[in-house]
């Protein structure tokens, strides 16, 4: 498994002053997540490319599409040059679609994650799963910062890093340095976290926090 990686989501960020923040975190994360919300997959609604473009960071920006037609946002993020681009599973049902999307996305330029709600099962991707870049398994319902952690989810991380050694496993939802180990152990190896680290004073030490944990 790959060295641990940390996720800052800027969902947690104060939007009055995101780029003050998003400096803050510069040094020692190691991407930057950005989740897209459209009112309808989730009920909530949150940023967009027009707003995405103004942000300047060296991060790595990973791209979190809680949408309902990925296929009609991609593009206005490839143009973007983010470097990771994760769709969710219960927004595309076919398989042969998820290819499709996996396909735009790599010719873009960017890397392909899937991911899926705490209640999907991780069969549903099984026809998919060996195509991807990254699973992303969330460990709250998506759609609002600062719930609690669904330890359900862990067993489903096992079983894919069981038989998918290389592959980038990211969990989302609930994360700080109680439950980082826990995802650790499991097999996860990126690590998002919102309110955890955007509300700690110390943003370095509540980073390296989550990656020694």
């Amino acid at each position: 498994m790959s060295p641990i990686t940390i996720t800052p989501s800027i969902l947690s960020a104060d939007f009055s002053r995101l780029q003050e923040d998003i400096d803050s975190v510069a040094d020692s994360a190691d991407w930057l997540q950005v989740d897209v919300m459209d009112g309808h997959f989730v009920p909530n609604l949150s940023f967009g490319a027009p707003v995405l473009k103004w942000i300047k960071t060296k991060l790595p920006l990973d791209i979190h599409l809680m949408v309902s037609n990925p296929a009609q946002r991609i593009q206005e993020f490839l143009d973007l040059k983010v470097a990771n681009i994760t769709f969710h599973a219960e927004a595309v049902s076919s398989t042969e679609e998820q290819k499709k999307l996996i396909e735009q996305i790599r010719a873009g330029g960017a890397t392909a994650g899937i991911a899926l709600n705490p209640e999907t099962p991780l069969d549903t991707i099984g026809g998919i799963i060996e195509d991807i870049d990254l699973l992303l398994i969330m460990s709250v319902h998506p759609g609002f910062g600062g719930q609690e952690f669904i330890e359900h989810v862990l067993s489903q991380v096992q079983t894919a890093r069981s038989a998918f050694p290389d592959l980038i496993i990211q969990m989302d939802g609930g994360i700080n340095d109680t439950t980082a180990p826990k995802c650790i152990e499991a097999g996860a190896n990126n690590l998002v976290s919102g309110s955890f680290i955007f509300g700690a004073k110390d943003r370095t030490m509540a980073i390296e926090s989550l990656r020694s944990s």
